[in-house]
């Protein structure tokens, strides 16, 4: 069983690839193939959390969700420009049909035909279209790694079709819901990078485009306070983006979370609405993703929190623990009074140990409760916290509905008085 660290050791940092493995998150296998890690009962947990987190939130800043499909003719990101600029990092195309179709390595051409496919009034805008889905790399085999690098991908992603005066608003709100997704995360210390073109072929020729699109993302981190570095060759093909970056315990540097603007796909698929002079006009598409890739915020819990993650999205939330057989019935109960408020519990039985060992063993679950005799006389619980706190007993039903509705907001902390 892996133990928390103490607070001195609060700063090392995990390996996801053995961490993960170990606590029954993750693993993969050669009969399936390199860089496609499946998910373990606990880790599909984790992963439905976040998508669960993603949803609610997107859903309460008025996000539309769309399923699109993983599969799409050649001629789509030919049109979108991912064949021109990107085809290195795409699989070869599959022919079907007598069409040529190809796992698709963004959602971004399938959002713009969805938005291109009813008409649209400037009321409607700005119309945020979202979709946790998967999506396919190339990837080499030598970069491949645990959740960090892989090849296929479950991504938040979302699109803003947007007019020109409402993008700067649109890309500071997804800047303002990826540091609120963070801290519910608790994922620390995030760097944030304005990533721009470089020399080469790489990028769309369209000079006003980058000046212009540049310079709202340049205001819109200034007016958000955050520290940032500009860096050249980092953009993607069709614009500049915003990049939120993470560390690794080997202090390899990652992308995880992104806000982007794109002036070259809206063109390229000819989009429109219709604004107050009745005339056609052209909107911007902001690319935003608040908590990256499902696989690598996974990975960056584990590295930074050594599978202590945050109560709402702990595997177990809620360890039972009866003192000695004669509690046994009543810790059943217990966990059951958990289950039906929707907390994860699980009974750790007298017989598997001592109580100080059974408590060891599930350091990680954010909440142990202990049941003795004077507790279980009375309906009480000793409630034990993670960071190693003794909780004055209490009723059990006050300590559930506690937990209950601190993990139904996302809230990082443990308790609150």
């Amino acid at each position: 069983m892996v133990i928390r660290p103490s607070p001195e050791e609060e700063t090392t940092m995990f390996d996801h690839r053995k961490l993960g493995r170990e606590l029954g998150l993750f693993d993969t296998d050669p009969l399936i193939g390199a860089g496609l890690p499946y998910w373990l009962p606990d880790g599909a947990i984790v992963r439905h959390g976040l998508e669960e987190y993603t949803w609610t939130q997107e859903r309460r800043a008025g996000y539309r969700h769309v399923y699109s499909p993983v599969l799409g003719k050649r001629e789509l990101y030919e049109i979108s420009g991912h064949w021109a600029h990107y085809d290195e990092d795409m699989y070869p195309p599959m022919d079907i049909g007598g069409e040529q179709v190809v796992l698709r390595p963004s959602l971004c051409p399938h959002h713009a035909v969805m938005f291109r496919s009813r008409s649209h009034s400037y009321r409607e805008l700005p119309l945020r279209m979202a979709e946790l889905g998967a999506m396919y790399r190339s990837e080499l085999s030598g970069v491949l790694g645990g959740l960090t690098r892989v090849r296929c991908i479950q991504l938040n992603d979302a699109h803003i079709f947007c007019t020109l005066d409402q993008v700067a608003d649109e890309a500071a709100g997804a800047l303002a819901a990826i540091g609120s997704a963070y801290r519910a995360m608790g994922i620390a210390a995030p760097r944030y990078r304005l990533s721009l073109p470089g020399p080469g072929g790489k990028y769309v020729a369209a000079p006003e485009m980058w000046r212009q699109a540049t310079k709202i993302l340049s205001e819109v981190l200034d007016r958000s306070g955050v520290g940032y570095e500009a860096v050249a060759g980092e953009a993607a093909f069709y614009g500049p983006k915003i990049d939120v970056q993470v560390t690794d315990h080997a202090g390899r540097e990652s992308t995880l979370s992104t806000v982007q603007v794109d002036f070259h796909q809206p063109e390229r698929f000819d989009l429109h609405y219709i604004g107050p002079d009745g005339a056609k006009h052209r909107p911007v598409m902001v690319h935003r993703s608040i908590i990256g890739s499902v696989e690598r915020a996974v990975a960056q819990m584990i590295e930074e929190q050594g599978g202590a993650f945050p109560a709402w999205l702990a595997p177990l939330q809620v360890a039972v623990l009866p003192i000695s057989a004669r509690e046994e019935a009543a810790a059943s109960a217990l966990r059951d009074r958990c289950l039906a408020a929707g907390l994860r519990a699980e009974v750790r039985h007298a017989d598997a140990g001592s109580l100080g060992a059974r408590v060891r063993e599930n350091r990680l679950a954010p909440y142990q409760f202990v049941l003795g005799p004077a507790e279980m006389a009375k309906g009480d619980v000793a409630v034990r916290l993670r960071d190693g706190r003794r909780l004055p007993v209490q009723p059990a039903e006050r300590a559930v509905a506690r937990i209950r509705d601190l993990v139904r907001r996302f809230d990082p902390r443990l308790w609150t008085d």
